[in-house]
């Protein structure tokens, strides 16, 4: 029951205006009006007969279409692993209705990865004169970690971890980078320091050049 038309529309047509795109889509919806009419000629000349009563279930019932013409369609009912740090690096700003009560609360936290969903951050979380002085916090990015979120609700709640530094610089940009991937870069153990040669400067031994490959 429904016909779609598609239309190309390029420089040209900006040239000419709206008035000629929508003259060009009129056209074609005749076109394919006059070939319906024409196909149902035929049908009649062949002896087959449909009447109202059988046109109006038929065209609603999704069942009787072929499976090419249905958009399959599916909901998430168990996560089997959660493979996410639940960590974002991003901004937090204040939430647009200043006469809510979740203005009071909380402020809302932008995540620079825009496959994460925005998160409800508590005031408490942020520094002290942000509500006074949000505009000083544009450009400084935070870490953010989801700690849950409501099939009903489009936001996720979080808590803010820390402050990173300015946007743009390498040094914050490179740890919310490995924060949000769960990459451990404290400093080694001793233990683990103590795994490595103690005499400096150290070279290497005549003995494992003669086995190896050197790629230096």
């Amino acid at each position: 029951p429904d016909v779609i038309i598609e239309a190309q529309f390029d420089d040209n047509d900006a040239e000419h205006g709206r008035d000629h795109l929508q003259d060009m889509l009129t056209d074609d919806v005749k076109k394919l009006s006059l070939d319906t009419g024409e196909k149902g000629k035929a049908a009649g000349v062949t002896g087959v007969h449909r009447t109202k009563q059988d046109d109006g279930p038929k065209v609603n019932d999704p069942r009787l279409l072929p499976d090419e013409f249905l958009q399959r369609t599916a909901k998430v009912v168990y996560i089997l692993e959660k493979k996410h740090s639940r960590a974002a690096t991003g901004f937090i700003k204040l939430l647009a209705d200043r006469n809510s009560e979740l203005f009071k609360r909380c402020a809302m936290f932008s995540p620079v990865d825009h496959r994460v969903p925005r998160v409800y951050v508590p005031l408490a979380d942020c520094p002290p004169d942000f509500v006074t002085k949000p505009e000083a916090y544009s450009q400084m990015l935070f870490i953010c970690r989801i700690v849950d979120w409501k099939e009903d609700n489009n936001f996720a709640s979080g808590q803010l971890c820390k402050s990173l530094g300015q946007a743009g610089e390498i040094e914050p940009e490179s740890e919310g980078i490995l924060t949000e991937y769960g990459v451990d870069f404290s400093d080694f153990s001793p233990e683990v320091l103590e795994c490595l040669p103690q005499n400096l400067p150290w070279v290497i031994s005549p003995g494992e050049l003669a086995k190896r490959r050197d790629l230096r």
